[in-house]
């Protein structure tokens, strides 16, 4: 199979290109990239004038929720909605039902992603049995089966000896060790945000501190053991500073934030009057917070956006604020709120978007994408920066129609999302 990708505008961080080029994809993989190509003997050609051509978008933070609750997203429904948005692989969280602390749970998310084939499916496996944050589960074991980084996400590794153990036992692997940031000490019942305006609705907040001291905790325990270490949908401006000075010293630490953590804050769970589509943990912060992590995207502090795709079933979530799950989606959603709410507006370039989406998530987890050199994976995400689109959930691939953003009308959106060369197609 030969396929000529004629005329866009390639942005590949990993090789340093930013400019209009071809891209020659024979049998899966990249075969030369270049000016005026030409696609051969029966090639075929996908004209991408106007279009910017990047290496496959990945989104290391989504719940795909099978094994065991596909009634709000199965790993079909999941890597369809990655395709839709854009994305060609996705880092599935193991809080599923039954966890995945084992091999068996492994191999079965591995086989039913291979049978769909909508999207590259990485999963991480859970750092304790049952992530109950009580033993280390069987880690070489479920590296084995497939896993790419250990992660309790959905919890906090509380036990400090539990994750100075899962720091030292990851580096026999090289995978990263995923801290869901929170100290369950501080705000266990919080449902939004501490600060003004969790004190003018009366709900119970969530304080910035309890990430803040977790963080620091594991800097520090990092610092003593080595390895690897990534904090998810970081959410302060403390818990981003912390990670900043961390870097600084050398430390291979990595994070990822959210769109709604840099597009929304607290202030929105009263301005929509309380829908349940603005909870989620950690919660929407506030402005200050918001506005750290937009700079820790522009110094290159931040590593990755990540959804944190997280689908309910509507009946979960239509229910008053304090008993509603927390958690939204984000697959379908994503590319375009960044290219409108961060890139149009010049907060980042096209091409620090897509180090933030592709280049940057595969250097986080040490997962193969990222960039489009001769000989690797034709994974390629196709975009455009002025297309319009307005946010409408029914028509979402994913199982979850769970979005504060419903409505928004935003400039730019994917065209055209390819793996191994092949454009998926989604009836």
């Amino acid at each position: 199979m030969r396929l000529l990708i004629r005329g866009g505008h390639l942005i590949d961080p990993g090789q340093e290109l930013d400019e209009r080029l071809d891209v020659l994809i024979v049998d899966g993989r990249v075969e030369r990239v270049g000016k005026d190509l030409k696609p051969g003997r029966h090639g075929e050609v996908l004209d991408a004038d106007g279009l910017i051509v990047a290496p496959g978008l990945i989104d290391i933070h989504v719940h795909l929720r099978e094994p065991g609750q596909e009634y709000k997203e199965s790993i079909e429904t999941g890597t369809r909605s990655a395709a839709a948005g854009g994305f060609t692989a996705v880092a599935c969280m193991p809080n599923t039902t039954p966890p995945n602390d084992n091999r068996s749970v492994t191999e079965h998310i591995v086989k039913e992603a291979a049978r769909h084939g909508y999207a590259r499916v990485y999963p991480i496996g859970a750092i304790s049995v049952g992530q109950k944050g009580e033993q280390l589960a069987e880690i070489g074991d479920m590296v084995g089966g497939g896993v790419v980084a250990i992660s309790d996400d959905g919890f906090p590794v509380m036990s400090p000896e539990l994750m100075r153990r899962a720091l030292l036992y990851a580096q026999h692997f090289d995978i990263p060790v995923i801290q869901h940031a929170e100290d369950l000490g501080l705000g266990a019942d919080g449902v939004m945000h501490e600060g003004e305006w969790s004190t003018r609705l009366g709900l119970p907040g969530l304080p910035g501190a309890a990430e803040d001291l977790m963080v620091a905790r594991d800097l520090r325990l990092l610092e003593e053991t080595g390895g690897r270490y990534h904090v998810a949908h970081l959410s302060t401006a403390r818990s981003l500073e912390m990670v900043r000075e961390a870097k600084s010293r050398g430390l291979a630490v990595t994070c990822e934030v959210t769109p709604h953590h840099l597009l929304l804050t607290d202030r929105e769970v009263f301005e929509s009057g309380f829908s349940t589509h603005t909870k989620m943990k950690p919660p929407l912060r506030s402005e200050a917070d918001r506005e750290a992590l937009l700079g820790g995207l522009e110094d290159g502090t931040v590593d990755a956006i990540a959804s944190d795709h997280a689908p309910h079933h509507v009946d979960e979530k239509d229910v008053e604020f304090s008993s509603a799950p927390f958690g939204i989606v984000g697959l379908e959603t994503t590319l375009g709120l960044c290219l409108d709410r961060l890139v149009r507006p010049g907060r980042i370039s096209p091409y620090r978007l897509v180090e933030l989406l592709s280049t940057g998530p595969a250097r986080a987890l040490g997962v193969p994408g990222g960039r489009l050199a001769p000989g690797d994976p034709a994974d390629v995400t196709l975009f455009d920066t002025k297309r319009q689109q307005t946010v409408n959930p029914t028509r979402f691939q994913s199982k979850g129609r769970n979005t504060p953003f419903a409505g928004w009308k935003l400039r730019g959106r994917p065209v055209a999302t390819l793996v191994d060369g092949r454009r998926v197609e989604l009836r």
